[in-house]
C-alpha cells in the first residue's frame, strides 16, 4: 500500500471517528437533557404532592368517622411522598404511577371538602331547626300555661257563678195559732223563709237546704229528726232541712223547725247551706 492509499484511509478512519464522536454527544447530550426533565418533573411532583399533604393537615371536621377517613388519607400521602423521594427520575413508569396516585388522592380530598361543607350545613340547619323547635316549643307551653290559668280562672269563675245564692233569707217564731210571735214562753216552731235565685250556671235537680239554729248559748237546736251533711269536707248537724227540685228559676222556699222545747230569751243565730255553699245568716230575737 503506498502512501497515497495510506493517507486516504487515514482520513477516512479520522473522519469515521469525528462522526462518532459527534454522534456520542449528541447520545450524552439527548440523555442529560432527559435527565434533567425527569430530575424536573420528579421535584415537580414532589411538590405537588407536599402541597396536597399541607391541603390534608389544615382540613379539619367535627365527625369522628371523616377524622378517621383524613388520618388514613394523611398517611398514604406520606407514604407516597416518600416512595417518589427514593424512586430514580428515570424509572419513568413509576413517576407516572405516582402522577395517578397524586390525582386520585386529590380527588379524595375534593370529595371531602364536599362531604364535610355539606355536613357542615346541615349540622347548621339542624342547629337552626332544632332552636326553632325550642322556641315554639316554649312559646306554646307559655301559651299551655296561659291557657290553663285562663281555664283555671274561668272554671273558677263558673264555679262561683254556679253556687246558688238566697234571698228574702228571714226566720220567724209562730205560737200555737200559726202566728207570729216574739215571746219565747209561747213559740212553738220556727220557720226559715228563702228564695233560691234564678241561675243558669248552676246544677239542675234536687237540692237539699240545711237550717243550723242555735239559742242564744251557741247550743244547736236538734229535734228527733236529726240529720247531718258534708261542707267542706266537714260533717255537720242541721237543725232542719227540706229538698226542692231547682231548675235554673227561682224557688221560694219555707223550712220548719219543730219539736223544740223550752225556747229562752235572746238572740238566736240562724245559718243557711247547701251542701256546696253557704246561703246566708240571719237572727231571731226572743224576748
Amino acid at each position: 500500500m503506498n502512501e497515497q492509499m495510506l493517507k486516504k484511509v487515514m482520513y477516512a478512519l479520522i473522519a469515521a471517528v469525528v462522526v462518532l464522536a459527534g454522534v456520542l454527544a449528541y447520545i450524552w447530550y439527548q440523555k442529560t437533557s432527559l435527565v434533567n426533565d425527569l430530575t424536573v418533573e420528579k421535584e415537580e411532583l414532589t411538590s405537588q404532592m407536599i402541597a396536597l399533604q399541607n391541603d390534608y393537615e389544615t382540613l379539619s371536621s367535627e365527625y369522628d368517622d371523616i377524622n378517621l377517613q383524613l388520618d388514613s388519607s394523611r398517611i398514604e400521602v406520606q407514604l407516597l411522598i416518600e416512595k417518589i423521594k427514593k424512586t430514580e427520575a428515570t424509572n419513568r413508569s413509576k413517576i407516572r404511577q405516582y402522577e395517578k396516585e397524586l390525582g386520585t388522592l386529590r380527588s379524595i380530598m375534593r370529595n371531602y371538602v364536599v362531604q364535610i361543607d355539606s355536613l357542615n350545613k346541615l349540622n347548621k340547619k339542624l342547629t337552626a331547626d332544632a332552636a326553632e323547635a325550642r322556641r315554639q316549643a316554649a312559646e306554646s307551653k307559655k301559651v299551655s300555661e296561659e291557657l290553663s290559668k285562663t281555664v283555671a280562672n274561668l272554671t273558677v269563675q263558673v264555679e262561683a257563678g254556679s253556687q246558688l245564692k238566697a234571698y228574702g233569707l228571714k226566720t220567724e217564731a209562730y205560737n200555737a195559732s200559726d202566728k207570729v210571735t216574739d215571746r219565747s214562753s209561747r213559740v212553738t216552731y220556727l220557720l226559715t223563709s228563702l228564695s233560691l235565685g234564678e241561675n243558669d250556671l248552676a246544677e239542675r235537680g234536687p237540692v237539699t237546704v240545711y237550717v243550723r239554729v242555735k239559742d242564744p248559748d251557741g247550743v244547736l237546736l236538734v229535734n228527733d229528726t236529726q240529720k247531718t251533711f258534708e261542707y267542706n269536707g266537714e260533717t255537720l248537724i242541721c237543725s232542719a232541712s227540706r229538698e226542692v227540685d231547682y231548675q235554673g228559676s227561682a224557688v221560694e222556699m219555707g223550712i220548719y223547725l219543730n219539736g223544740i222545747t223550752g225556747y229562752v230569751k235572746g238572740v238566736y243565730s240562724i245559718e243557711v247551706y247547701t251542701a256546696k255553699s253557704l246561703l246566708g245568716t240571719t237572727e231571731l230575737i226572743l224576748r
